[in-house]
């Protein structure tokens, strides 16, 4: 068996690169409204996907459900997301912005894409093409 090379190591690489250019983005929020990483992903997918459950927001976010389910109490207990019973399916729950959620949102969205831009903006649009083919490809290659 080979010796494992964490810097060459893809998932590694990515998992890193990720929590890098997410804790670039935190910068823009932690500290002004108090968010984790994982609680502004769930108010980033639910202002996205309104109404969605928890476990969707799992599945969406590939997150791990105690820490999902976690980041939504905290939401909730301050008044962030609301959760709302189904008429159909008293069991299922969705979760929507509250008012102050959206508010927060609506902050943060523009300050977290001027942030994706830099970063683009630093590749050619040649890289940029390669780097979605390649990003969608490693996606279903690894379903």
């Amino acid at each position: 068996m080979g010796m494992l090379d964490l810097d060459r190591f893809l998932p590694y690489q990515l998992s890193r690169l990720s929590n890098q250019i997410s804790r670039g983005i935190a910068r823009t929020y932690e500290k002004k409204y108090g968010l984790s990483v994982t609680e502004w992903r769930v108010i980033a997918i639910l202002g996205r996907f309104p109404g969605i459950s928890a476990t969707e927001v799992t599945e969406k976010s590939a997150m791990d459900k105690v820490a999902v389910s976690r980041a939504v109490r905290r939401l909730i207990d301050a008044g962030r997301i609301r959760r709302q019973a189904n008429d159909n399916d008293r069991r299922a729950k969705h979760l929507y912005l509250s008012e102050e959620g959206q508010a927060v949102f609506d902050a943060i969205v523009p300050a977290a894409l001027a942030y994706e831009q830099r970063l683009v903006d630093a590749l050619s649009d040649e890289e940029k093409q390669q780097l979605d083919r390649l990003l969608n490809r490693l996606t279903e290659l690894s379903r």
